[in-house]
């Protein structure tokens, strides 16, 4: 029941009985870059903690990694797509990572943290290629664009998929933490407003040695859609906003003097 009411709080013209749609395999691939970052993020606190962490602690995590990627390989195989390179390729490395993160689970949490170092850009790599073959193929099938992105935003989301935003506060004030390209608080700001990305607190590792713990940015349920509809074709819209006042649409050239 709770499944529902998130639902319907996410889309309020649903019926009581309406079932949401079951994932893409784009979407679940971002998903899985998601669980990547989340699995990557709890090995990195576990190494920054004084306390040893016990052998075991990260197999069962790792484990449950491993199944849900090859969840992911079947429902792309479902998808009956035809053979071509660069699709056998996708799911060649997903089995790659589904084996290292299978391998992690006997390993130290150290050694274990490098092999799935990777994973989260892997797998959204992967959901790149996917959604390009999907829409060569089956264009009049393919998911309807959010045309409420921008470029800019767009930008962002496929950076928070990757594992690449966290955010903290210092003297009061906030601030991200990416690579590039950046990603603003004034951008996150719009994409939290929007429902599409949201911060887990204290869930990341820490900017320096002893400093306190970062807040992950991951993408909600609506912000995998949203990204899945756009991934590997980024929004045409310009990526600013217009000035507050903007110039006449025909100006007057200033006077040449000698």
């Amino acid at each position: 029941m709770r499944g529902l009411a998130s639902y319907a709080r996410v889309n309020p013209d649903a019926t009581l009985f309406e079932v949401p749609p079951p994932p893409t395999p784009v979407e679940r691939l971002l998903h899985l870059a998601g669980q990547y970052v989340q699995h990557n993020d709890a090995l990195d606190l576990l190494l920054s903690s004084t306390a040893p962490p016990r052998p075991d602690t990260h197999a069962e995590s790792a484990l449950r990694l491993a199944a849900d990627t090859q969840s992911a390989i079947k429902a792309i195989k479902n998808e009956r797509l035809y053979e071509r390179a660069e699709l056998t390729e996708t799911v060649m490395r997903l089995q790659q990572l589904a084996f290292l993160a299978t391998a992690s689970s006997d390993l130290p949490t150290g050694t274990a943290r490098e092999l799935t170092a990777l994973a989260p850009e892997a797998a959204v790599s992967c959901a790149v290629t996917l959604a390009d073959e999907t829409r060569r193929r089956r264009w009049s099938s393919a998911p309807a664009t959010d045309q409420r992105l921008t470029a800019v935003q767009y930008n962002a989301l496929t950076e928070i998929a990757r594992g690449h935003v966290v955010t903290g506060s210092s003297l009061g004030r906030e601030f991200t933490r990416s690579r590039e390209p950046k990603v603003l608080m004034s951008t996150l700001r719009a994409l939290e407003a929007k429902g599409l990305a949201e911060r887990t607190t204290a869930s990341a590792h820490a900017a320096y040695i002893g400093g306190p713990p970062q807040n992950r940015v991951r993408l909600t349920a609506p912000g995998i859609t949203s990204l899945a509809s756009v991934i590997g074709r980024p929004p045409a819209r310009p990526s600013t906003t217009s000035p507050s006042h903007p110039l006449p649409a025909t100006t007057q050239a200033p006077a040449q003097t000698r």
